[in-house]
């Protein structure tokens, strides 16, 4: 049987388990949380981006998760700068053109900060005079920096971004830097 492992990565933590050499020195990884031999991030979560992580030992359930043709719907929670106004939300719903082509339509509504959040270390700059609220944005794919870019083009660039839900997999009871495993679905 497949294992699947959940785990809340921490902001600054790069998504793979060893850091094929920096300047500035070493960088944490997920060698630095998991301890596990022969599982594998399915799909990735950028070094400044926290939140949600699937790590798998099965190559199909990696490929099912990860692949663009399998749409899985990623949810994120995105604080951004400015305040979203329902065009620029439903902007985010239609799609938007970044260099690389249309995102997918997507999911997309303003929140409160989320229950339970926990501080970022460090933490997001805030400025008095530019006010910040929260997103919620559940995309079903995964171009480069993709939730980033969709902000920013509809101008409310992001200052801090977690992916809460992966398909039904979620950070419900998962404290940042932890991990369990779940039961996967062959």
């Amino acid at each position: 049987m497949a294992r699947l492992i959940l785990f809340n990565k921490p902001f600054d933590v790069l998504s793979q388990f060893t850091d094929k050499g920096n300047a500035d020195g070493p960088r944490a990884t997920l060698s630095d949380y998991i301890d596990v031999p022969g599982v594998y991030p399915a799909g990735r979560l950028d070094r400044d981006s926290e939140g949600l992580m699937l790590l798998t030992d099965d190559g199909r359930l990696q490929a099912r998760i990860s692949h663009p043709r399998a749409k899985t719907p990623k949810t994120y929670w995105a604080q951004v700068e400015g305040t979203p106004t329902p065009e620029q939300l439903k902007a985010l719903e239609t799609g938007v053109t970044l260099k690389d082509g249309r995102t997918r339509p997507a999911r997309a509504r303003a929140i409160e900060e989320p229950p339970g959040l926990w501080p970022r270390t460090p933490p997001v700059r805030y400025r008095k005079s530019v006010p910040d609220a929260w997103i919620e944005l559940t995309i079903t794919e995964g171009k480069n920096r993709q939730v980033r870019r969709m902000t920013a083009a509809v101008g409310l660039p992001t200052l801090r971004l977690i992916r809460a839900s992966i398909g039904r997999y979620s950070l419900d009871g998962l404290p940042l830097g932890t991990w369990r495993d779940a039961p996967t679905q062959n």
